[in-house]
């Protein structure tokens, strides 16, 4: 039997390990949590004079240094005093030099939201007219790059381990006690704490340059450990530390005094263990929700508890599933899960699911904020995963639970069939000793009575050599035996493992639960995977907030669209004044482009004009006409590097020929940008 589970478990298992990498290679570097909602001047203006200063309105407050809000000229110099003023939380500011010249300037901007994620992005603006810029106009990507994949590693982690360490202690004390004594179940909890301190101090230091330069010379400056300690998540991260010491000192009684105790005194110290041991979970869990996104936005103070029940809900379900799973799968042969237990935890997972539900609804409330940003933000998708995955997870666990009421059922069967082949091999045993004892009992007289006649035939010498020598081999014999003794008791022990372990796969009724329950697991790992990603995600309220502020989530630049070519005929209505000019634009994005014209026959060959020039004008906001002044390369090519866009929409591009001193047209065309 245990042949034929062993290939489905390592298909099912490597198949869910696919999913959860699949899952985990797409989270990407943490999403921005509070947007930028508003600017001053606004993304892509073109103003008549320099500003006396820059300001940007967030979603949600943030913290900012002196070099979290920079403006940079045309040539990448900066340009303010380098001290950002707050009004609110929300909206920043900060002055700019006195006398700046015309150009396009660049806004940066890396901060950190409220709710402990780090938040970056960049625009420009335009004094007099755009200009030719150094300075790359794409936002940075804040908790990205080698620290960042770590810093994610490390919550993922977290959160797995908190899950284990709550679940499992949770399965202990509240389904199967005797549990406590099975090594593996040990393993499993212990495993959990350490996975837990481990990511815990992980995340501790890698924060300051998760949230700063991201370079990996910054993960042991002190200094930055120290503003670290000083900031929101910094205290939850120390505080969770603490409580995992008091978390050691549970596990040390739950699995020492607790487990030697008789069943009356155990009865007595769980009480103890179950209110300390909630105390502790509530702690943890509140380490997350205080920090994080339900410490933000609406409702904060009814959100963090709402949020704690649904963490520990969340660790009570899916740890003690894997618990279950583990001491199916892994315990000892002498020691198999009750179905008491099972049915036990089956409640248990149904009230977790209730909470699931009531919490995991408001919060989805809270987050979204309407029904079309379920499907139209990536928050809303990830939640329809989730909570497809928890309906796919209760529907597992119906079978489970069918599962366990038929091993309920069996088992008196089972177990009296099983006294009744221990007395039955009980009777026939005594049996067999009885006429084993009679027939020795006369060998043994026999034997006897020989070697008493041997010994009194011999000689003194023989007796006394006898007697001298007897010491030495007799004690190696003595040794011998024991050891032989020893050998055999451990290979009797191993049969009987070996028989109970057989006859517990055998049952049809725990086969089919260890089944079910494994399926159970394995989506219990990727909704948890979901779980987190959610937890880096932008909720779904604030980037349609963003959206309708008309700037993008993360407050950075329209990504690329590729290139874009115009034909555009024209007839200056003088001899030769036919032709066909062809301007391709690439990336065509916001930002920095280029911009290659040329000039063709009606018949496909090049020819030079006099004079040709472009201008950009979106009419939709009013900006514009953007003068180009294009180079000439070659025969019927122009060229023009550095062509700033500063918005995406609907831009027309008017190109003026001429092809004589008096004659002269200008053609037009719409195009998409960015």
């Amino acid at each position: 039997m245990t042949q034929t589970i062993a290939p489905r478990v390592r298909t099912l298992v490597l198949l869910l390990l696919a999913a959860a990498c699949a899952l985990l290679a797409g989270a990407g570097p943490a999403s921005a949590h509070a947007a930028l909602t508003g600017s001053d001047p606004r993304e892509g203006a073109v103003v008549d004079k320099a500003p006396a200063q820059v300001s940007l309105t967030f979603s949600e407050s943030v913290s900012m240094d002196d070099d979290s809000l920079r403006v940079l000229d045309p040539k990448g110099k900066r340009v303010d005093d380098g001290k950002p003023s707050g009004t609110g939380g929300t909206t920043y500011s900060v002055k700019l030099h006195a006398g700046l010249p015309d150009g396009t300037y660049t806004v940066t901007y890396q901060v950190v939201s409220a709710d402990s994620h780090p938040v970056s992005g960049a625009y420009t603006f335009s004094v007099g007219a755009p200009s030719e810029t150094s300075v790359t106009v794409s936002g940075q990507g804040a908790g990205g790059g080698f620290v960042g994949g770590l810093y994610g590693v490390g919550r993922y982690v977290s959160y797995a381990g908190f899950a284990v360490l709550v679940g499992g202690a949770a399965f202990v004390l509240a389904c199967w006690p005797r549990g406590s004594g099975v090594r593996v179940v040990q393993r499993f909890v212990v495993s959990g704490w350490l996975s837990l301190t481990a990511a815990t101090l992980l995340l501790l230091l890698l924060r300051g340059s998760y949230t700063g330069s991201g370079k990996v010379a910054d993960v042991f400056d002190l200094g930055l450990l120290g503003e670290v300690l000083q900031t929101k998540a910094g205290a939850a991260l120390v505080s969770r530390l603490l409580l995992l010491a008091a978390a050691a000192l549970f596990i040390a009684v739950l699995f020492g005094a607790y487990d030697k105790r008789e069943d009356e005194e155990r009865r007595d110290l769980t009480f103890g263990l179950a209110v300390g041991g909630s105390v502790v979970a509530v702690g943890l869990a509140a380490t997350w929700a205080m920090s994080e996104h339900a410490s933000v936005g609406l409702q904060a103070g009814l959100a963090m508890p709402v949020d704690v029940v649904h963490l520990i809900a969340v660790a009570t379900w899916l740890g003690g599933l894997t618990a279950l799973l583990v001491a199916l799968y892994r315990g000892p042969a002498d020691t198999p899960v009750p179905a008491l237990a099972v049915s036990r935890f089956s409640r248990v997972a149904f009230g977790s699911v209730i909470a699931l539900v009531v919490t995991g609804t408001y919060q989805s409330w809270r987050q979204l904020g309407s029904w079309t940003a379920f499907t139209d933000t990536r928050y809303g998708q990830l939640l329809l995963v989730k909570i497809g995955l928890v309906a796919v997870l209760v529907g597992v666990a119906y079978f489970s639970r069918r599962w366990t009421a038929q091993l309920a059922e069996a088992t008196p069967a089972v177990a009296r069939a099983a006294a009744a082949r221990r007395a039955e091999k009980g009777e026939k045993g005594e049996k067999g000793t009885g006429k084993a004892s009679t027939k020795a009992s006369r060998n043994a007289s026999a034997k006897t009575g020989a070697k008493a006649g041997t010994k009194a035939s011999g000689n003194a010498k023989v007796a006394e050599k006898e007697s001298g020598t007897a010491k030495g081999p007799g004690t190696a014999k003595g040794t011998g035996g024991s050891q032989r003794a020893a050998q055999l008791a451990r290979q009797r022990a191993a049969v009987d493992a070996a028989r109970q372990k057989r006859q517990r796969d055998a049952d049809p009724n725990r086969f089919g639960l260890r089944r079910s329950v494994l399926a159970e697991a394995g989506i219990a790992v990727v909704l948890l995977v979901v779980t987190t990603v959610l937890t880096q995600t932008e909720p779904g309220r604030t980037e349609e907030e963003a959206k309708a502020a008309g700037t993008s989530s993360a407050g950075s630049s329209a990504p690329a669209t590729g290139a874009v070519t115009l034909d555009m005929p024209f007839d200056t209505g003088s001899q030769n004044g036919k032709g066909v000019v062809r301007v391709e634009l690439d990336p065509a994005r916001v930002g920095v482009n280029d911009l290659h014209l040329y000039v063709e026959r009606p018949d496909g060959t090049a020819f030079d004009i006099p004079e040709v020039k472009v201008a950009l004008t979106q009419k939709a906001k009013a900006i514009g006409p953007l003068p180009v002044a294009p180079d000439h390369i070659t025969t019927g090519h122009w060229s023009a590097s550095g062509v700033q866009i500063p918005m995406a929409g609907d831009w027309e591009v008017a190109v003026t020929v001429r092809t004589s001193d008096i004659d002269q047209v200008t053609i037009s065309k719409n195009t998409q940008i960015g």
